[in-house]
C-alpha cells in the first residue's frame, strides 16, 4: 500500500445537546435499525464528544462531526461544519 492512499473519513450528522466544556461539544447522533427478530423500526441514540476548536457550536445547532485521531481519553470526532443554527 503506497503512502498516497486516500483514506475515508467517517462524517456524522447530529444535534449539539451540551456546549458547556472548552472546546467541546456533546453531539446526539439519532438513527433508525430495524429490530432483527420483530422487524419494527425502532429509534437508536448515541451522544458523542467532538473538538469545537473556536467554540462555535452552540445548544441545537445541527452539525456534521468528522472521526479523527483520538484528541482525549473521549473525544475521537471533530466538528466539520455546523448545518443549520438553533
Amino acid at each position: 500500500m503506497s503512502d498516497t492512499t486516500a483514506t475515508l473519513t467517517r462524517r456524522m450528522n447530529g444535534i449539539v445537546v451540551s456546549d458547556g466544556a472548552d472546546k467541546t461539544i456533546a453531539v446526539r447522533i439519532d438513527r433508525r435499525v430495524r429490530h432483527p427478530l420483530y422487524k419494527k423500526i425502532i429509534g437508536r441514540r448515541s451522544k458523542l464528544q467532538a473538538h469545537d476548536e473556536n467554540n462555535e457550536a452552540k445548544v441545537g445547532d445541527r452539525v456534521t462531526i468528522e472521526e479523527c485521531r483520538p484528541i482525549s481519553k473521549t473525544k475521537s470526532w471533530r466538528l466539520s461544519s455546523i448545518d443549520e443554527k438553533a
